[in-house]
């Protein structure tokens, strides 16, 4: 549905679709969105979005510099094996909040005469508990052939976030940006209303605050310490998913790090403000279309700067 939603709403906008499927996904190694999908009747999907700017524009510029937006998108999200509490899985269609504004922003980018070439990846499955669900103490092998142990399937997200950008970082993008309601534990730090921000390259990260500030969605920068790399160093794997209780986003900011090969990337945790209980300001209750403002802000900005 998520992938039949994006063809939808891109039909006309100078947005290129293409969908891989189950079995094309097996097939071409992309172990983090198979293992977390497979335990669902309905299974996941990798949509790839293409936009190319004219030669020229407007106010006469050129094309900028590729950049790669990869969101997460999962459809439910019950925790798999490692199950959510009832109360945990209320708000859990929205999981797919980051594709969800990935989409949004590639949708106007024609419109908007946006300079700067775009290549979106929403990385999609349902997480669900059967017979057929990744169990904790799986390995996975991802698309850019590091191996994970799975100590909890709750934490999927960056699962799927993996394998998007290990294949965005392939084409060698001048940018990567991922969005995602990624931890809890970013909520804990920053409450419901800041998106966490960290990031690899400086002046990315520093352009993305700039943005955020333009576009008024509160974003605050967190670290990605060194020292903490020890929590998602595994005894049976390259890597495992997941660290102790302490520092979650800044463990899953570094885990993600793993998959960009050294592109300059910066990761939007929007756990918090992807969704509001009550209507405040501008935002009407429910989802909240989060990152879409600071993301088209950031772009149109690279495109002139």
């Amino acid at each position: 549905d998520l992938a039949d939603a994006a063809r939808r709403l891109l039909a006309g906008k100078g947005v290129t679709v293409r969908v891989k499927d189950e079995r094309a996904l097996a097939k071409e190694g992309f172990g983090g969105i198979v293992g977390v999908g497979q335990g669902a009747d309905h299974p996941p999907r990798l949509v790839e979005l293409r936009y190319r700017p004219d030669g020229g524009s407007r106010s006469g510029g050129q094309a900028a510099g590729e950049v790669v937006l990869v969101g997460k998108g999962i459809t439910f999200d019950s925790g798999g094996l490692s199950l959510k509490p009832a109360d945990g899985m209320k708000t859990m269609k929205t999981d797919m909040s980051g594709a969800a504004a990935v989409i949004g922003v590639m949708s106007v980018l024609g419109d908007l005469d946006v300079k700067v070439p775009v290549t979106g990846y929403l990385a999609s499955a349902e997480n669900m508990p059967s017979g057929r669900a990744t169990r904790p103490g799986d390995v996975l092998t991802m698309k850019n052939g590091r191996t994970v142990e799975v100590l909890n399937t709750d934490a999927e997200g960056r699962l799927v976030m993996a394998d998007a950008l290990a294949l965005g970082a392939a084409a060698k993008p001048d940018a990567i940006v991922d969005v995602a309601t990624l931890t809890g534990a970013c909520m804990i730090a920053l409450g419901t209303r800041y998106a966490g921000l960290m990031g690899n390259d400086e002046a990315l990260v520093t352009e993305l605050l700039e943005a955020a500030g333009d576009a008024g969605e509160p974003t605050w920068r967190l670290p990605l310490p060194p020292e903490y790399h020890k929590e998602i160093e595994s005894d049976v794997a390259d890597l495992k998913n997941v660290g102790d209780r302490y520092g979650g986003a800044l463990v899953a900011g570094l885990f993600l790090q793993e998959f960009v090969d050294g592109r300059p990337w910066a990761h939007l945790d929007i756990a918090g403000p992807a969704r509001t209980e009550a209507d405040d300001g501008y935002l009407v209750k429910g989802s909240t279309g989060a990152a879409v403002r600071t993301l088209l802000s950031w772009l149109e900005r690279r495109a002139t700067g």
